[in-house]
């Protein structure tokens, strides 16, 4: 007798959820919970999370959802009206930092105090996530080019929109939003002449003012494939930037620093599309706090990662001395350029065009003894191949410049792995106005 038949079973596929409805535009009440990284707040509807810009944490807020779909796990907002707001709101300096304007201030509607608490609270929320570590964060005020905040920024990229006119791009958008000012932007920048001008097939306009006083230095990216109409500028120094590189129009290429650290005045050539720290106090406040970190000593053997301009090449080659050497690694070559410039006659110090990664497995390094380390990476940070490298070295001491708190921590874990422990941090509000923050950590091996 033959046995029946199975029925073949078969798994009922689920339907694939819809996207829903957009919810951009919609209008919520939200009581505002902790900031988180990035320049928003969290809050959350109907057990869904919020990402709040525009508010604080505490205040009950009207917020319209700029992006997100219905079966979003997290929206978008921005709070536009404030039915119950923090003691340290203040009204906006700027008329375009507020919703659906310009992206590039965070904060501007806390005081500068507040904003320093809050930066200090995401430097700490990113250390125990991602490392493990429960510290106490101060952020300290840097000193400021003008009061409450403003007229820091020495180096501002303007977006240049269709019509010509040169603005500030809106948050996540590439909506630009013409502006006549930047508060945030010295005096210098903004009277480089580029906010009168009108611009004919130009992506972005960057003004650069150095710290010698020389006319500022404004850079124009052209539209590709097509020839930029250039204004006059007759208080600027201006150059195009091409896949090539940088050509000169009028004036130099290049931007002028001076800084003075431990009683030592260093000047810097930096070259137009080059690297260099926004806040006129920056160079000087990040170089002390380095060399507080590593207490480098005559005669000692020190290595300067993602090594840019040479910042801290130099305070590290007059802190070492003759009899000591420094090596330095940069991967952009324009960089290493400008750095040998400054260094000029600088026997002890050694300037490598390369990779940080490749350059740490090198024999040159990996064979020396190598007393202290900085490294400055990009926003990225530094990451498991760079930090394993580094710690194979075996100095007594690291001292890591970060910008980015969650790059910092997740690089503290990986320095953890390999043997090196926090041993100090301080942060920075080099950045007033806006979420990001500067760190100086040091590190030092366990035991």
């Amino acid at each position: 007798m033959s046995s029946p038949t199975r029925a073949r079973r078969t798994r009922a596929r689920a339907p694939r959820p819809e996207a829903g409805p957009d919810a951009a535009g919609t209008e919520v009440e939200l009581e505002v919970g902790p900031v988180a990284h990035g320049g928003h707040c969290v809050a959350r509807h109907e057990g869904r999370v919020v990402f709040v810009r525009h508010a604080l944490p505490g205040e009950r807020v009207v917020a319209r959802i700029t992006e997100g779909v219905a079966s979003a796990k997290f929206w978008r907002a921005d709070a536009v009206r404030v039915l119950r707001a923090d003691p340290a709101r203040v009204e906006p300096a700027c008329p375009v930092a507020r919703p659906g304007m310009c992206g590039g201030c965070d904060f501007q509607h806390a005081t500068p105090a507040k904003q320093r608490e809050l930066k200090a609270q995401v430097v700490a929320e990113q250390l125990h996530r991602l490392a493990g570590l429960d510290l106490e964060v101060v952020v300290e005020e840097a000193p400021l080019a003008g009061p409450e905040g403003l007229r820091w920024r020495t180096r501002t990229q303007f977006a240049v929109d269709a019509e010509g006119r040169t603005g500030l791009r809106g948050h996540r958008s590439h909506h630009v939003v013409p502006v006549q000012d930047c508060p945030i932007s010295t005096r210098a920048v903004i009277d480089s002449g580029v906010l009168d001008q009108r611009f004919g097939n130009v992506e972005t306009v960057e003004v650069a003012a150095g710290s010698d006083g020389a006319a500022p230095l404004v850079v124009i990216t052209p539209t590709p494939s097509r020839h930029a109409n250039l204004p006059k500028l007759p208080d600027a120094s201006v150059a195009v930037r091409t896949p090539e590189g940088l050509h000169r129009v009028s004036g130099r290429t290049w931007v002028g620093e001076r800084i003075t650290v431990r009683g030592q005045e260093h000047a810097f050539r930096v070259g137009g599309a080059g690297f260099w720290q926004v806040h006129p106090a920056a160079p000087a406040v990040l170089g002390e706090a380095v060399l507080a970190a590593l207490e480098p000593q005559p005669g000692e053997s020190a290595l300067d990662l993602y090594s840019g301009a040479g910042l801290f090449t130099a305070l590290l080659a007059d802190a070492v001395g003759e009899e000591g050497s420094v090596l330095a690694v940069e991967g952009e070559e324009r960089a290493v350029r400008d750095a040998r410039r400054s260094l000029h006659g600088q026997q002890h110090v050694e300037l490598w065009a390369g990779s940080v990664e490749e350059s740490l497995t090198d024999v040159e390094i990996t064979s020396r003894r190598v007393d202290v380390v900085v490294l400055d990476p990009p926003r990225s940070g530094a990451g498991r191949e760079a930090v394993q490298g580094i710690a194979a070295l075996g100095a007594r001491a690291i001292a890591y410049v970060a910008c980015d708190p969650a790059a910092l921590a997740r690089d503290t874990a990986f320095l953890a792995e390999h043997g090196y422990v926090l041993d100090g941090l301080r942060a920075f509000d080099l950045f007033p106005q806006t979420h990001h923050v500067e760190c100086v950590a040091r590190f030092v091996p366990r035991g």
